[in-house]
């Protein structure tokens, strides 16, 4: 990040090659297509271009970078709740698509899964996003959603729980 911000392009394509195919998983996890995910990897490093003079050396990108993605999605977010006009809308926001190669009851648990996913509020939703698919610890996931070590772990806990009671749920109706 120092060299980039010092003017080197090729640092910048190195910033892009690491985190652009992480930023892609975590938008694709939560948004209805490749192209939205792909306009998030865009935004995530047009803003971390335009702010590069205002990261501290002393801090870590990573969490930055993730914090800037977060964002933006939370307000796409915000933007398609207000725009819903139909249930269509919402069916096709919420489908998720399945590799063909995944056996037939694989794809249900994962429609099930996602759906579940789906219905947790959007703060407890990007905490087990950041926390059981990323793989980040609570400390970190505390700083890219901007809130204390502890709140985070209240709100992963409340998640867990809930994905449970309502995997429980699916998974007896099914």
């Amino acid at each position: 990040m120092r060299a980039y911000v010092a003017g080197d392009e090729a640092a910048f394509r190195a910033l892009f090659d690491r985190y652009a195919p992480i930023l892609f998983g975590l938008a694709r996890r939560h948004l209805e297509s490749n192209d939205a995910a792909n306009e998030i990897v865009q935004q995530t490093f047009f803003k971390l271009h335009g702010a590069r003079h205002d990261f501290r050396n002393d801090s870590k990108l990573r969490p930055w970078v993730m914090t800037i993605a977060m964002n933006l999605m939370r307000e796409r977010w915000r933007r398609h709740k207000r725009r819903k006009t139909s249930l269509a809308d919402d069916l096709s926001y919420h489908a998720a698509p399945t590799p063909e190669h995944t056996p037939l009851e694989t794809q249900s648990r994962a429609r099930l899964l996602h759906a579940a996913l789906d219905r947790l509020p959007a703060s407890q939703r990007s905490v087990v996003e950041l926390h059981w698919f990323q793989d980040y610890p609570y400390a970190e996931v505390a700083k890219i959603v901007g809130t204390s070590e502890g709140a985070v772990r209240v709100r992963a806990h409340r998640a867990y729980k809930t994905l449970k009671d309502l995997l429980q749920a699916d998974f007896v109706d099914e």
